[in-house]
């Protein structure tokens, strides 16, 4: 039972990701008044920040819990590391708190913390059940797993990530568990402007862009993730959910970011999560999907990467977005 204050409902499926690397951000008691202020319910943030969790207590906002990469390997081969961790930072905010997911992890498939992420995920797991704890533990993703991605009928793997990844998707099916996944149709285009069209990435084109097969697709955001689960289909895992932990378009640092298309991408993406057809290979079924970022972070690299967030720092919108239904 959550002893939580009572918010009216917010934009279904959507969330933000909370991010803390900026040294001119606000405390974290304003950040959650801020995201009641605007109504919105599910954000992700990518460490156990005990200032962040405290101000999480009772204010009815779900969250996505990260785990720290560097804590991987101490996570997967020490269970009384994954214990300590679920008692410090799970077990004081379980009764005020709503924990969605636990992501051991974020991006380090293929690569060479890759090894530890099923047995962290197993740890942390048995740590959680020991405190009739029912979180599920997950891990994030980035799309650099798929070898093959276009069309999304040919979704595969790359031989780097298949390794790791079939015994996780494995361990997550036993367990009903989602994959997690950050998906940017703005790193795509940016990459390869003159082969893509800037609406098919921006969520704008009405009349389907790609016939794949039996599907139709007229976004390249849903291309993207029926890759995925394709992909997931061909590890044995037809029935794998993913939700998209990261998806947003930056404000500024290139030519393609710009204010307008940020806006254009935040506001077609709500509407479209919202409205609950999924994707063409998963219709009819939300596909819950966190926004990067709440805040520009002004210690992430140079260009682009300060510019993702929805609002300054001082809290004012960098553009209008309509996450308040």
């Amino acid at each position: 039972m959550f002893a939580c204050a009572t918010l009216s409902s917010g934009v279904e499926g959507i969330g933000v990701n909370y991010g803390f690397l900026g040294n001119n951000l606000p405390s974290s008691t304003q950040v959650i008044n801020l995201l009641k202020s605007r109504n919105i319910q599910n954000i992700r943030i990518f460490d156990p920040n005990t200032d962040v969790l405290k101000a999480l207590d009772g204010s009815g906002i779900s969250v996505i819990l990260g785990t720290r990469n560097e804590d991987l390997q101490a996570l997967a081969s020490d269970p009384t590391f994954a214990t300590n961790w679920v008692l410090t930072n799970v077990i004081p905010h379980a009764s005020t708190v709503k924990f969605t997911y636990i992501s051991a992890g974020n991006e380090v498939i293929p690569g060479p913390l890759a090894t530890f992420v099923l047995g962290a995920m197993q740890n942390l797991g048995s740590a959680l059940t020991a405190y009739n704890l029912h979180i599920p533990v997950t891990t994030t993703i980035s799309l650099q797993v798929l070898g093959t991605s276009f069309p999304p009928s040919n979704g595969t793997f790359s031989d780097d990530a298949v390794q790791f990844l079939q015994p996780i998707a494995q361990f997550l099916a036993t367990k009903q568990y989602p994959l997690l996944a950050n998906i940017y149709t703005y790193f795509a285009y940016a990459g390869n402007p003159a082969q893509i069209q800037l609406d098919y990435a921006l969520l704008k084109t009405t009349a389907p862009v790609l016939r794949d097969g039996q599907f139709q697709y007229n976004n390249m955001f849903d291309a993207m993730v029926d890759s995925l689960y394709v992909a997931l289909e061909k590890v044995g895992q037809p029935a794998m959910q993913v939700v998209v932990t990261e998806t947003g378009w930056p404000s500024a640092g290139d030519v393609y970011a710009t204010i307008d298309n940020a806006q254009t991408y935040a506001n077609n993406l709500i509407s479209h999560v919202s409205s609950g057809q999924g994707t063409p290979r998963r219709s009819g079924k939300v596909l819950e999907t966190y926004i990067f970022a709440l805040f520009n972070e002004n210690q992430k690299p140079a260009g682009t990467e300060q510019n993702f967030g929805l609002f300054y720092p001082d809290m004012t919108e960098v553009y209008h977005n309509n996450l308040t239904p």
